[in-house]
């Protein structure tokens, strides 16, 4: 009867414990959710609104790249852009150096 009563009692034991392992889980669980919108997400709909526009650039577009050189696009050269940069003046640049389009209203 004593070996029913322990193996009754270590069963209880067990199912408590796992319920207090999931319990300490829980904080770290919600960490990880906050830090997913707040900081994963936003960061990955950032990346893709830049890889969308750099994969629509064309001819005439006034950019700025991230050395902080103002442009407009003379050239498109794969994974490369030309940017006149001044009159006669062009460069070469890394599509990805480009960090965003000019506004419309601003003038260089």
């Amino acid at each position: 009867m004593s070996g029913m009563l322990s193996h009754a009692g270590l069963s209880l034991m067990a199912q408590g414990s796992a319920f207090d392992a999931v319990k300490n889980l829980a904080p770290i669980l919600l960490i990880m959710v906050i830090f997913y919108f707040l900081l994963i997400m936003p960061a990955q709909r950032r990346q893709k609104k830049t890889q969308e526009m750099l994969s629509t650039l064309k001819n005439g577009d006034k950019v700025v790249t991230s050395g902080g050189l103002f442009g407009t696009i003379v050239g498109l050269e794969g994974d490369s852009i030309q940017l006149r940069i001044a009159d006669q003046v062009k460069v070469k640049v890394l599509r990805s150096a480009v960090t965003g389009l000019q506004p419309e209203g601003k003038e260089e």
